[in-house]
């Protein structure tokens, strides 16, 4: 039958507390006091805390003896309980032998480690630092030994490579050791707990880790010791170097998130001095490198400069982020719960300068802290944001930003860059005209620029950067330390919401974003409005609703008996993206790419159309005011020859998405399997064919054949570059298209009621003129249009319209992607050739057909060779249907849940069990 115990806890911290309460579950067990620390200021030791909550006698002191000798009243409190057993969870102080004796069964002690190694106060840091593959820890019978007394109980796991301080003592030692304290404690009442004697074979007495002098990191040592050293005092007190400064001074630093870096020496990096390292150390990407003696590196991730920690690869960064601001009610009454945790954990008044750490605290209450702020906010938090902000100030703007982030609200960022004022629509609009690189505007390399020209008038608008190589290098580089870093902490609900805030910033900045659009590309101002930005919003919607619904499969497979096997799919994101985008719709063809690519979870760089760039970079200053973290977007205007080369090229793009012609798909599929063989998309050119029977409905068909051929001045990837009429009606639709073009208003794109504005650059006007000139060559009939709209400055292009086609004429095979209406005729008898000439075409992205018969319809559907077909209207995108066309047209899809696919690569995990 087990004793009935008296127990006196002696100690402190909420390893003790949490004996404590495991403890007073045992019906034969009776704690009769709580012996502890004082008070720090009017913070409680949480031992005390719930020990008086439990309404158990608590008794305080700051010392048990004076010059060795056991203070008189001190014995007589603790002799005051009649304690049988004392049991040291977590002690700091030194008791007098009266004590440790005092009890008939005597003390038990916990200690973590493996005794006899690593006797004294340090010793789970010590365990790291000597490389030992096993920690543990030890409950002894106390004696008048440092730690020598007899052995009750042993634990022991094996040290991970991943393992820090922290991490071995919230992963095994703590949880492990409070369930060990009350096994040992039952052998006790059973009268079981052996008391082995320990060995001095392999004793080691190791120095306190508490003392400055032993943090300080020896460098002129194996990679491996340095790494060790480092993570054996992560994360307190942390591993202290010293950088010495260009000018000689010397700054002391502590290091922390050490781990051996195998990729060898960086390429991209600046080098750091160090006190006692003979080679530079380097900042880079991924943080602070440094060479050990035996050419080996170890990366260190964080590094604290005074209070603060920091990401050691913003070692050299200058200009600091400006604190938030302007905060909300909302923020406000968040601020006050905030302090209330604080208040509540440090136990003092709570001011914006209290340093978390300087007042007190201790890596427990960072846990704490994280969990409480995790609870009451529902926000991701680790320790380490912990120390990156330790004053309250600080720690309230990180948590704020990080909820702005979830919500999709704004980041409180101002960004300061160069550009211009357009005064355009009655509106005077701020548009950047530098890159966007992590989350700030900058110069391209060598400052150097692009001419934007207005088509309207044809004068230049202005100058915007233009990204070379060099600055593609360093946009990739930002998404993939975003993509590793900052990105990987947004969780799939708040990227959605972040992108529901963009696509709201987009709308409430329609105006100005259909504006720009038209005097940068000679959009329609209305057709900009409603298409342009309109559907580039649908699409941001429309994605980020799929942010979290992205999810694999589990698949029945056939194991190997007697095993079971789980085996399930991952749909997981690519990584760095790049995406090329034209210039027949900037903004829109840029949110159908990237907000797939975006919501898949990836980080991007766009390359926009070199002529029209200004939506792009005033979507860029959105996406920082939505919240999205530096470096998940970046924008680079520039040529295709060189910055677009530079992203098919790059290393560390794993995947290119682009629209444009097919000459320059073919050679950016080649230069995307020279390089990496990244994965690629190409929606590429058109010849799409509209047949119209004679049987339609023959207003509709004049309609939407207009529709079809002239939407967005022709400049649409799934114009119908040939119309297939039947001879019955061929003369009748070609008279009423030609009534409806005698009466298009052609002219400003800004004024309200023009229907056609000007085409988007001069060479693609000009090239206009030559496709033209080459129809009446070869025989066509050139019966409206084909020249200059007279006495009109800027690239007016007549709408045009030729007839007698014949399928071997360059106008019937080649696309003019301008506002050119090719038509051909047919028998309605022969349905079988005018399907066959319709799919005599190396293109195959879109199709129609105007029938009232339903057999027509889905026959033609079933037989046509192209990725969208339109039955009885024409151009009817949605952001739900996918887009993609067959043979030249390219491969892979925008829109729709096909396109997430495009920006996702499926893992397969198979586990027996």
């Amino acid at each position: 039958m087990a004793l009935q115990l008296r127990i006196a806890i002696i100690g402190q911290s909420n390893f003790a507390a949490d004996v404590l309460e495991l403890l007073l579950e045992r019906a034969n067990v009776q704690i009769v006091g709580v012996f502890t620390i004082p008070d720090k200021g009017s913070r409680e030791d949480v031992l005390a805390a719930t020990a008086a909550a439990h309404k158990i006698p608590v008794f305080k002191f700051s010392s048990w003896r004076l010059k060795g000798v056991a203070l008189p009243k001190v014995l007589a409190q603790y002799k005051s309980v009649g304690a049988t057993l004392n049991v040291l969870p977590y002690c700091s102080q030194f008791i007098p032998m009266e004590v440790i004796d005092g009890a008939p069964l005597g003390s038990i002690c916990y200690h973590p480690s493996i005794l006899p190694r690593h006797r004294g106060a340090s010793a789970i840091s010590w365990t790291l630092i000597e490389g030992d593959e096993v920690a543990g820890f030890s409950i002894f019978w106390a004696d008048d030994g440092l730690d020598t007394g007899p052995l009750l109980l042993t634990r022991q796991t094996n040290l991970e490579p991943t393992d820090t301080l922290d991490s071995i003592y919230k992963r095994f030692l703590y949880p492990e050791g409070v369930k060990a304290m009350g096994v040992a404690v039952d052998m006790v009442a059973n009268g079981t707990a052996p008391k082995i004697t320990q060995t001095e074979i392999g004793a080691t007495y190791d120095p306190a880790m508490f003392k400055a002098e032993n943090q300080l990191v020896n460098l002129q040592q194996s990679a491996a010791r340095i790494w060790n050293f480092v993570r054996g005092l992560d994360s307190v007190p942390g591993a202290i170097a010293t950088v010495i400064q260009q000018d000689g001074t010397e700054e002391q630093i502590r290091l922390f998130g050490a781990h051996l870096y195998s990729a060898g020496p960086v390429s991209h990096g600046q080098p750091l001095r160090l006190k006692g390292l003979k080679k530079p150390a380097w900042i880079h990407t991924a943080g602070l490198l440094i060479e050990g003696t035996d050419g080996a590196f170890v990366n260190v991730r964080r590094i604290k400069r005074g209070s603060k920690v920091i990401n050691a690869s913003e070692w050299f960064k200058q200009a600091e982020q400006q604190p938030i601001t302007d905060f909300s009610e909302d923020e406000l009454s968040k601020r006050a719960l905030l302090s209330g945790i604080w208040q509540a954990i440090l136990k003092e008044p709570i001011e914006d300068a209290t340093d978390f750490f300087a007042a007190g605290a201790g890596s427990m209450d960072v846990v704490r802290l994280v969990e409480e702020v995790k609870e009451a906010f529902d926000v991701p938090l680790e320790n380490d944001n912990v120390f990156m902000a330790p004053v309250f100030e600080e720690f309230f703007g990180q948590l704020v930003k990080i909820l702005r982030q979830g919500s999709g609200g704004s980041a409180g960022q101002q960004l300061i860059y160069e550009g211009f004022t357009l005064k355009a629509n009655k509106r005077e609009i701020q548009v950047p005209t530098q890159l966007f690189i992590d989350g700030q505007f900058v110069d391209a390399e060598g400052k150097r620029t692009l001419e934007i020209v207005n088509p309207t008038d044809e004068q230049v608008l202005c100058k915007v950067a233009c990204a070379s190589p060099q600055d593609v290098d360093k946009a990739v580089q930002a998404a993939h330390t975003a993509f590793y870093g900052s990105w990987k902490q947004v969780s799939a609900r708040q990227r959605g919401q972040l992108m529901l805030k963009l696509a709201d910033l987009m709308e409430s900045h329609k105006e100005e974003l259909a504006t720009i659009e038209s005097v940068d590309s000679g959009a329609v101002y209305t057709l900009a409005l409603k298409t342009h930005v309109g559907m580039s919003i649908d699409a941001w919607r429309y994605f980020a609703g799929w942010c979290d619904k992205i999810q694999g499969s589990t698949l029945p497979v056939n194991p190997a008996r007697p095993n079971n096997v789980l085996t399930f799919t991952r749909k997981e994101p690519i990584g760095v993206c790049g995406l090329v985008t034209p210039w027949n719709y900037p903004l829109m063809m840029l949110s159908w790419k990237m907000a797939a690519c975006i919501a898949a979870g990836n980080t991007c760089l766009i390359k926009p159309a070199q002529t029209c760039p200004l939506t792009a970079l005033k979507f860029a200053e959105l996406t920082v005011r939505a919240g999205f973290p530096p470096g998940v977007i970046n924008v680079l205007p520039g040529k295709g020859s060189d910055a677009g080369q530079a992203v098919a090229d790059h290393q560390l793009v794993r995947k290119l998405g682009f629209t444009g012609s097919t000459p320059i798909g073919k050679h950016i599929m080649k230069s995307c399997a020279d390089s990496n063989l990244k994965k690629c998309s190409l929606e590429l050119g058109g010849k799409s064919p509209l047949i119209i029977f004679a049987d339609c409905d023959l207003d509709k068909a004049v309609k939407h054949g207009m529709s079809s051929v002239f939407f967005n001045k022709g400049e649409n990837c799934i114009a119908a570059g040939r119309l297939f009429v039947e001879d019955r009606i061929h003369d009748e639709f070609v008279r009423r298209v030609l009534k409806d073009l005698r009466t298009m208003t052609i002219g400003d794109p800004l004024n309200r009621s023009t229907a056609h504005g000007p085409q988007n650059h001069k060479a693609h006007f000009e090239k206009l003129l030559e496709f033209c000139e080459r129809g009446v060559q070869d025989g066509a009939t050139l019966v409206y249009g084909g020249c200059r709209v007279p006495n009109l400055k800027g690239y007016f292009f007549t709408p045009t319209v030729f007839t007698n086609v014949e399928d071997d004429m360059y106008i019937a095979q080649e696309e003019s992607f301008g506002p050119i209406m090719i038509i051909s005729k047919f028998n309605g008898s022969d349905i079988d050739s005018v399907m066959q000439r319709a799919n005599s075409t190396e293109y195959g992205l879109a199709s129609g057909v105007f029938t009232k018969d339903i057999g027509k319809a889905l026959s033609f559907a079933d037989r046509i060779e192209a990725g969208t077909v339109f039955v009885n209207v024409y151009n009817k995108t949605d952001v739900a249907a996918p887009f993609g066309g067959f043979k030249q047209s390219g491969y892979g899809k925008d829109l729709g849940q096909e396109a997430l696919n495009e920006y996702l690569k499926t893992k397969c995990v198979t586990i027996e069990y």
